[in-house]
């Protein structure tokens, strides 16, 4: 959640932005944050956070009954974080990311557990993502999306998903804004991407009008990491 810009940018090359940064400067950064080596302070707060995103969905896969044969969307899957943990439980997973080089940690890692059925990478750009499954994941991938777009991405998850969305995002309130514009003044190699906050009240709208609705939610946060999960499941018509 600490990707900021150090130059202007505009919608139209955010993505070409957010592709070039995962495949070059930030794919080393991420795949420390991701692993288990030696990290400094803010790489490990933001570690931790991430895992408690994965802890949290996995645990609502888990308490919403049998994992095992549930088709899984992991959009935005970077390297497999959750990904493979669903696949080792029976899972058939497609994970998609827009960096192949964040793929290609993801099949490596896969890999080297011996995790050979039921688990697909793939780079590929979310927009671009086909199919039917049982449920929708996209994790901490809405950052990097203005909020002109958030709806028709959405939108696009959720045509994909047959009975569940789980989304993972920076939550828009006014401490986190401020965090946002303090890192802001302190660009680095490390921040090359535009990082959007979205209020939940404004997700929340948008899935209601695309037919879902809000059947769990959860925030975390830490000192640098912040994130408001959701999962959302078709509305049943009276």
């Amino acid at each position: 959640m600490s990707a900021t810009k150090s130059a202007p940018a505009t919608a139209a090359n955010d993505k070409a932005i957010v592709k070039d940064y995962f495949n070059t400067t930030g794919f080393d950064r991420w795949r420390r944050i991701y692993g288990d080596g030696e990290v400094n302070k803010v790489q490990r707060d933001i570690r931790e956070g991430h895992q408690r995103t994965v802890d949290t969905v996995l645990y609502w896969f888990k308490s919403a009954g049998a994992i095992a044969g549930q088709t899984v969307c992991d959009a935005g899957c970077g390297v497999g974080s959750l990904s493979i943990p669903l696949a080792q439980q029976g899972a058939v997973v497609f994970g998609s990311d827009i960096a192949e080089k964040m793929i290609g940690e993801a099949q490596e890692r896969a890999a080297a557990l011996g995790l050979t059925e039921g688990l697909t990478f793939e780079a590929k750009e979310l927009q671009v993502i086909d199919g039917s499954y049982d449920t929708v994941v996209c994790l901490d991938v809405l950052i990097h999306y203005p909020d002109e777009d958030v709806e028709a991405m959405l939108a696009h998850l959720a045509s994909l998903a047959k009975s569940r969305l789980i989304l993972s995002f920076a939550p828009k309130a006014g401490v986190y804004v401020l965090l946002k514009r303090i890192g802001e003044l302190f660009p680095g190699p490390s921040k090359t991407t535009r990082a959007y906050l979205h209020p939940v009240r404004e997700v929340v709208a948008i899935l209601r009008r695309l037919g879902w609705e809000v059947r769990r939610k959860e925030f975390i946060g830490s000192q640098f990491y912040f994130s408001q999960v959701i999962e959302a499941v078709p509305m049943v018509e009276d």
